[in-house]
């Protein structure tokens, strides 16, 4: 099956084994795959184990998830979290992995002040900087401070530094209704990774409901009520000059109960829908139909 350019899949959608969500992701012709750090510490053979598996599996990791609650906090709390972000930076380079991803912190431990905010988030991309990984600071719709990408954006202009960017979620958007417009202030090289999702009722209007929605029932783009807006939102970034990855983040307790093709299907169908609907882009022609590379000479 040819492969679908610019679109993975995450492995939290799914059931089953590492091994086995690798495999159903590359029959449905995706390229790349979003990892959890659980994908690695539950893996029955350990870290190096599910390490070799997906480089095995020849997919490409499109960034390595989820560091919570980082930024903002002080003394033994704040060194507590440097430890955990070292290990997981470690983890992201033994994936060979180029982005990790940072949400905003939902704990009232954290202070409020944007400036130390954002000297938390320097001082981690600094910890990253050395391995070459970016940090892809995204704005939970349910944050404390930072609950929408437009603070999350202020706070890593403030940072300022090459390797920290913003992550993009698609969820989060919606769920707190920030208008798009915003999208056209962004810096396109400066946005990490981009995940998409939609779900099926228009309001979410409390942080409790946001965080149950977020975590059991998302489904992929195309399958919600947010089709038009989630096709305006992609439009937007495409024609602001973003040309990176979009990654499906799809938590759905119903996804978990089905087949691991199926699943994959239901993706393959909304990326074709971004790619060739949406974005227009050409299809690529089978394997043997496809034009001979002239020789050189």
């Amino acid at each position: 099956m040819d492969l679908i350019d610019g679109f993975g899949m995450d492995t939290i959608t799914m059931a089953g084994s590492l091994e086995s969500k690798l495999a159903a992701m590359k029959a449905a012709g995706f390229a790349q795959v979003m990892l959890s750090a659980r994908d690695l510490v539950g893996h029955p053979g350990g870290v190096q184990a599910a390490v070799a598996c997906v480089k095995a599996s020849g997919l490409r990791t499109t960034g390595f998830q989820v560091l919570r609650d980082f930024e903002g906090l002080s003394g033994h709390l704040h060194d507590y979290k440097v430890e955990i972000a070292k290990a997981m930076l470690q983890m992201c380079e033994a994936l060979d992995c180029r982005v990790l991803l940072a949400c905003s912190s939902t704990s009232r431990h954290a202070t409020q002040d944007p400036d130390l905010i954002a000297g938390d988030l320097r001082k981690l991309a600094m910890l990253a900087l050395p391995l070459g990984i970016r940090i892809a600071y995204e704005g939970l719709s349910w944050g404390r401070t930072i609950n929408e990408f437009t603070s999350a954006w202020d706070v890593i202009l403030r940072a300022d530094c090459p390797n920290l960017g913003l992550g993009l979620d698609s969820f989060h958007v919606f769920a707190a209704k920030t208008p798009l417009d915003a999208i056209d202030t962004l810096e396109p090289e400066r946005i990490f990774l981009v995940q998409l999702s939609d779900f099926m009722w228009n309001e979410t209007p409390t942080f409790e409901e946001r965080m149950t929605t977020a975590r059991t029932f998302r489904v992929f783009p195309g399958e919600g009520v947010h089709s038009d807006a989630l096709a305006d939102l992609v439009l937007r970034l495409h024609r602001q000059g973003y040309r990176g990855d979009y990654s499906f983040e799809v938590f759905n307790d119903d996804y978990q109960q089905l087949p691991l093709p199926m699943v994959a299907q239901r993706a393959r169908r909304s990326a074709l829908w971004l790619s060739e609907d949406v974005l227009h882009r050409p299809r690529p022609l089978p394997v043997g139909l496809r034009p001979a590379m002239p020789r050189a000479g």
